[in-house]
């Protein structure tokens, strides 16, 4: 992870040419599904701030564009108390905007 400030992040995630997930989404045009990028996201995201964010709800999840086999996906995040906003890009087109709400672990007893 690189960091410019405090609670803000970057990670980034390959998703490999043969990844399993995109075996039936959608022969020919494959692409990688939206539960399976929004996961990544969120493992990405506990992995770089080395803090399991669970329990958490997704305040909103919005698919702009498909991320596809074989695509590096550039993860950026921002937290503030127990809100994350995150979005993912690839080569520079947003394909995945969203917020979560989790504990902070600064504050957990």
């Amino acid at each position: 992870m690189s960091a410019s400030a405090p609670g803000r992040g970057v990670v980034e995630r390959v998703f490999q040419p043969d990844h399993p997930s995109s075996r039936g989404h959608f022969e020919g045009n494959p692409i990688i599904p939206g539960a399976v990028l929004l996961s990544e996201t969120i493992l990405a995201i506990e992995r770089s701030i080395g803090a399991p964010r669970a329990p958490f709800a997704i305040s909103y999840a919005k698919f702009l564009q498909p991320a596809r086999p074989g695509d590096r996906v550039v993860i950026e995040f921002s937290r503030s108390g127990g809100e994350v906003s995150f979005s993912c890009a690839v080569e520079g087109r947003i394909v995945l905007t969203g917020q979560m709400s989790c504990p902070d672990p600064s504050t957990d007893a």
